[in-house]
């Protein structure tokens, strides 16, 4: 079996734990007879530099054409004008977008050897094992209308029931697969939008009686994050309240830099990328912990390659590294990214 890979390493730290997840899965592919083709592309500011847009027709065409796509991160403060017409996150929403990648998995899990690096007390995460399903096409980030005039601007909060229900659904499926147990996030006491997401999850829960379904208000959810984690199962929510607890999540595990996420649609491609930003202000100094690009690069072959077992070595290996003590500097370590990639390249 052969597989086509996008690589687009972006801008920031983005090339280094790019780099070090293609080294971890190129070694794991190749224990197991998967072939790996690889191709590389531009995106964000450095797309912006080279080609004068966040995301080229050109890239967009490989894109669509590759099986996965493993990216790094966007931006950082060279790009930082929020008024420039072109911007680095264009080019990240602008591929969800034309690719459909509707739903944003984020497995948020405390590894047992870490539960001493969380800034929250032991008792408080331990244990904690959240699957977020976000919702990524619509919401307030890709609204119209969109308006910036002096003193005033909008923007527009829409979702029809279309794009909540496909979501939502998504969630209860891989539910099924966990502990039967899905929260809807929203903010129905307030949002005409939200009114519609919990009547559109109601509705998909009837098609799944053997899940649990409970509501949450986002505010509510936020402080129960870091309260009772271990409450939680699968949380389904919108774009915008996605983006803001799975940041919030990370906490839990220690650091930003263990958490991968998969970006997928109803096709077999995906987008696999650390929930990270750039991190400029350690950009090229072999700082950054590779560990959510490497473990983006496990979801990217159990989703859209369909090798489940190239999965499960890249997993084990990680596992097997953080409980062997292997540590970056943002967990406590003094491992640098190319020490800490050799050391779960050790444990394959």
């Amino acid at each position: 079996m052969s597989a086509r890979v996008l690589s687009l390493p972006g801008d920031g730290i983005g090339p280094e734990v790019v780099a070090s997840a293609r080294r971890v899965l190129d070694a794991a592919a190749s224990r197991v007879g998967l072939a790996l083709s690889w191709e590389e592309g531009l995106i964000g500011g450095a797309a912006i530099d080279a080609e004068g847009t966040a995301l080229s027709d050109a890239t967009l065409a490989r894109a669509r054409a590759a099986d996965a796509i493993l990216l790094g991160a966007v931006g950082g403060p060279r790009w930082d004008d929020p008024s420039a017409k072109v911007r680095p996150e264009q080019g990240l929403l602008g591929l969800r977008k034309a690719l459909g990648l509707y739903a944003n998995l984020r497995r948020i899990a405390v590894h047992p050897a870490l539960v001493d690096v969380s800034p929250l007390r032991p008792e408080r995460v331990s244990g904690a094992d959240i699957l977020f399903v976000r919702e990524l096409t619509g919401g307030i980030y890709f609204g119209e209308p969109r308006v910036r005039e002096p003193g005033r601007a909008v923007d527009t909060l829409v979702y029809t029931d279309a794009e909540v229900r496909r979501v939502c659904k998504l969630a209860f499926e891989l539910a099924r697969g966990r502990k039967r147990r899905v929260t809807s996030v929203d903010k129905a006491n307030v949002l005409a939008s939200s009114r519609l997401w919990r009547d559109v999850v109601v509705d998909v829960a009837r098609e799944f009686p053997d899940v649990a379904l409970e509501h949450q208000l986002v505010d509510s959810a936020a402080v129960r994050l870091v309260t009772h984690a271990t409450s939680f199962d699968v949380i389904v929510t919108e774009n915008m309240f996605g983006d803001i607890l799975t940041d919030e999540a990370a906490v839990l595990p220690g650091s930003l830099g263990l958490c991968p996420s998969a970006s997928i649609g109803e096709g077999k491609g995906g987008l696999y990328e650390p929930i990270h930003g750039s991190a400029p202000d350690i950009a090229g100094q072999d700082l950054a912990n590779p560990i959510g690009t490497i473990s983006s690069a496990a979801l990217l072959c159990r989703h859209s390659l369909g090798r489940a077992d190239v999965a499960d070595l890249i997993d084990a290996a990680v596992s097997r590294a953080l409980a062997d003590g292997a540590r970056t500097r943002d967990l406590g370590g003094r491992l640098g990214t190319g020490e800490m990639t050799e050391a779960v390249l050790r444990h394959l």
